[in-house]
């Protein structure tokens, strides 16, 4: 099992970062690698709260982990710690067993000394089947989204 830790920094205060780690439309506007579209089914935003989200390929050569060109994912919120720390547990709805397996997210936040946000995002018990260079590539484009949503949007 694979860890993906990535630091980013955030121009925007850490009230803000974490209200679009807990907000259904932020995170299917953010949570989502560049070409792919996403779709929250559920998203309750509590300790022990449960979240499914499905995020489909935009081409049609790309495959999917549950579906032709779609990955499902459902889990739950371990801990919330408000303007501090998103804990949650997620994994792939997906027949294939080097996909399966539950994954844990960390989300720490920090002030920064110029009143953003330092962020620390640990990805940890990847499937074998996940490459973590992969991994890591779409925690970047989505953290990036991240950054430009709260950063742009004055709340989340």
């Amino acid at each position: 099992m694979s860890t993906t830790r990535i630091r980013s920094h955030v121009k925007a205060p850490r009230s803000r970062v974490y209200q679009a780690l807990i907000d259904a439309r932020a995170v299917a506007a953010w949570m989502v690698p560049d070409g792919m579209t996403s779709h929250v089914h559920a998203f309750e935003p509590r300790e022990g709260g449960a979240f499914r989200i499905s995020l489909t390929y935009d081409a049609p050569t790309e495959a999917g982990k549950t579906t032709a060109h779609t990955d499902t994912h459902h889990g739950r919120f371990v801990k919330l710690v408000p303007d501090e720390q998103v804990v949650e547990t997620t994994e792939f709805e997906t027949p294939d067993p080097a996909l399966r397996g539950e994954m844990i997210i960390t989300f720490t936040l920090t002030d920064a000394e110029d009143g953003g946000t330092d962020l620390l995002a640990v990805h940890e018990g990847l499937p074998p089947g996940v490459p973590p260079y992969d991994n890591e590539l779409g925690w970047r484009m989505s953290l990036a989204k991240l950054a430009k949503y709260v950063e742009h949007s004055g709340s989340a």
